[in-house]
């Protein structure tokens, strides 16, 4: 199999960036593979709506999405698979992506979220080595590397903070790459993604936790909500258009890291403000503070900067603040109305 310019590789693909990306690639024609963890359990839900373009069992062309079964932890299948795939770009989008859970589960999270990445980059570097094709690479960072932040808003040369394992994991991941990059002369680029977000969002986060529960309390299936810290202080913006930058940056010339921001910061309270009016209902009647939903060490602001991205490639987002809650409290309610119609 030799390396074609429209063939991808996205790590992370089940998950809700992985999946908005997957749907962008198959759109500009690309033949795009992805990467899955066994499960007891199906983990792919996110993928379904794209069955039309699975490869069948015998693996025959016509349809150009494939997934297999690969882990960040186990260096020598990723090795193997980069180089049965040949891709031209990859997306290492995989990540014990959860904060939270970063605090409980800091060892494994360093060697998802940091090594992994440099197992990736190892078998890329080999890969070109080899076939002496230029291999695209995209890191996806994180704004949680700002951490305490240096100054408002943060750009590409604000200093780093991190204030959790996940934060300093993505740290790690961030410079291994630009080491990789200056090492090896691998096109390899990061994106500073700043929070992002979508109804495809996991339930764990704190943006999806919030609509989820509208949509439930509107629909009287639930009573209350429990969160952390009101005041924490996010960009967020839209996943859909966060995936544009990721592959933008891969189209460029010269590799480079590039901050991808809305430029907007909202409180976790003003999201729940918004989120509760969306189906005429006052927040402050149902949202209740749980200490255990405060992290050991806070990030308070994150504000970000993507002049650079625009100036870069014209990158700016479309899906503002309001438009992006009521998305996705529109959407976890009519889940939640199907969740209280299977339940009657």
């Amino acid at each position: 199999m030799l390396i074609h310019s429209k063939r991808a590789l996205i790590t992370g693909i089940t998950g809700q960036d992985g999946s908005y990306l997957a749907e962008l690639l198959l759109a500009k024609g690309y033949e795009v593979h992805g990467l899955i963890r066994r499960s007891s359990s199906s983990n792919v839900g996110r993928l379904n709506h794209l069955q039309n373009y699975f490869k069948d069992e015998s693996g025959k062309s016509g349809n150009r999405l494939c997934l297999h079964f690969a882990d960040l932890t186990d260096a020598s299948r990723l090795s193997q698979l980069v180089h049965s795939i040949q891709p031209a770009e990859v997306y290492n989008l995989a990540a014990q992506s959860h904060v939270h859970v970063s605090f409980e589960q800091p060892v494994y999270t360093a060697d998802v979220t940091g090594l992994g990445t440099t197992r990736l980059l190892e078998a890329i570097r080999e890969l070109q080595e080899q076939t002496g094709s230029q291999v695209r690479f995209f890191q996806a960072s994180s704004s949680e590397m700002f951490g305490k932040v240096a100054e408002i808003p943060q750009t590409e040369a604000t200093p780093f903070y991190p204030r959790s394992p996940y934060g300093v994991a993505k740290l790690y991941a961030h410079w291994i790459t630009v080491n990789y990059r200056e090492s090896y002369n691998l096109h390899a680029s990061c994106g500073i993604l700043f929070n992002h977000e979508s109804p495809r969002r996991g339930e764990a986060f704190v943006t999806r936790k919030i609509t989820r529960a509208v949509g439930r309390i509107k629909s009287g299936l639930q009573k209350v909500l429990k969160l952390g810290n009101l005041e924490a202080k996010r960009d967020w913006g839209f996943a859909g258009d966060y995936i544009e930058a990721m592959w933008s940056m891969l189209q460029q010339p010269q590799p480079d890291d590039f901050v991808i921001a809305t430029g907007e910061t909202h409180t976790v309270r003003e999201f729940c403000e918004r989120a509760f009016s969306r189906v005429g209902l006052d927040y402050r009647d149902f949202v209740e503070i749980d200490r255990r939903d405060f992290r050991p060490a806070e990030v308070d602001v994150l504000l970000g900067d993507a002049t650079k991205a625009k100036e870069s490639f014209n990158w700016t987002p479309r899906v503002n603040f309001e438009m992006l809650v009521d998305m996705m409290v529109d959407a976890d309610l009519m889940v939640a109305h199907q969740e209280a119609a299977r339940s009657d």
